[in-house]
């Protein structure tokens, strides 16, 4: 099998690690690899380096390997899965907002918290909880 890539090829050209080129492999996310060397190595395609670009900016965008699965497996089918990609970053969105929403609750009540905070608070609070700063108001 002549022309195909081995994978440390692939990893010094893509920056990733050869580990993390062979779990993408034995995960399904690089096939179909071009086989094996006489020596066994697994050989690429130079399209790896498409694929391995789509993963990567598909995990930067928080997707998982297992939603970058599922739209690999469309490309694969034949189709773009443009429209798939979408609706994934838009419900990505509405989680990072809901998030963001959640954390400025948070922060409110923090900064609550913090702005009548007691180091010494009165003696007969003490006794009563662990730390009176924290009592529910």
């Amino acid at each position: 099998m002549g022309g195909g890539l081995k994978i440390g090829a692939v990893a010094a050209q893509s920056g990733l690690s050869v580990k993390t080129i062979r779990f993408y492999a034995e995960s399904g996310l690089l096939e179909p690899v071009m086989g094996r060397s006489p020596s066994g190595y697994r050989l690429f395609t130079g399209a790896v380096f498409n694929r391995l670009a789509f993963i990567k900016r598909s995990q930067s965008l928080g997707l998982t390997l297992q939603e970058i699965q599922e739209l690999l497996n469309i490309h694969d089918g034949g189709d773009l899965p443009c429209g798939a990609i979408k609706a994934r970053l838009e419900a990505k969105l509405a989680d990072i907002q809901s998030q963001i929403a959640a954390l400025a609750i948070l922060q409110a009540e923090l900064e609550g918290i913090l702005s009548a905070w007691q180091d010494q608070p009165p003696a007969h609070l003490i006794e009563q909880t662990i730390c009176p700063n924290l009592q529910n108001s």
